[in-house]
């Protein structure tokens, strides 16, 4: 094994896990503390969702940490106790960001509406390209190895796509949480800072990504 791969596999391995340590450490940190509003998570998705006409949406609670997400097949957005149930600077920031999403999908922005296109088919080419990869690798068969680099690059292009739907639906949660008058000029340097390190973890995921189609690549030739 060549030293650059050896220095990609290091980076694969370490950058997600540096990404998620920063936004587990945002999150609790903001988690402490309290906003000024009498209100917790569930109340501000209810607030921005109705002021955007979204009355259609549903608010579910649901179980684990930072399992929060927008479901745009059922019309509905779901929320971890400690968002849900919380009035704390990280549950507004997370409550307002799901609700960027319910907002991305009611005006058809492009990049939402292309990611979710791309659902079913990253489902499937993420489920065989490491079979064309092992395959590839154990008969030594290097165009399989390609054919399972192609598939990743599927994933690596969805995630991509992310990048711009995810940001973008921060900015949404900023704008309505101050529009609503729902924090104050204290408390957004906190919204701002658990929003950027979620957003972090989608970045480092591309980055990843990115980087274990470039040491395949790498590999393929090698082979060759």
């Amino acid at each position: 094994m060549e030293l650059i791969e050896i220095v990609l596999i290091i980076i694969i391995i370490f950058l997600p896990l540096i990404a998620q340590i920063k936004v587990k450490s945002s999150y609790k940190k903001y988690s402490k503390i309290k906003c000024n509003k009498d209100l917790k998570g569930k109340d501000v998705a209810r607030m921005i969702l109705d002021r955007n006409g979204l009355n259609n949406i549903s608010i579910e609670e649901i179980s684990g940490t930072l399992s929060d997400h927008y479901n745009p097949k059922s019309k509905s957005i779901s929320l971890s106790t400690s968002i849900y149930e919380d009035n704390s600077i990280s549950s507004f920031a997370v409550a307002a960001h799901e609700c960027g999403h319910a907002i991305q999908d009611k005006e058809a922005y492009s990049y939402f509406n292309l990611r979710s296109s791309l659902v079913p088919i990253v489902n499937v080419t993420s489920k065989i390209s490491s079979i064309f990869i092992i395959i590839g690798f154990v008969s030594e068969y290097v165009n399989l190895i390609d054919i399972g680099i192609i598939l990743l690059c599927c994933g690596l292009f969805f995630q991509l796509v992310t990048l711009p739907v995810e940001f973008n639906a921060s900015n949404r949660a900023k704008v309505q949480l101050q529009e609503l008058g729902l924090i104050s000029k204290s408390e957004t340097t906190g919204i701002k800072k658990v929003l950027f390190a979620a957003a972090l973890t989608y970045v480092a995921g591309f980055l990843s990504q990115a980087l274990q189609v470039l040491r395949l690549i790498l590999i393929s030739r090698r082979r060759r």
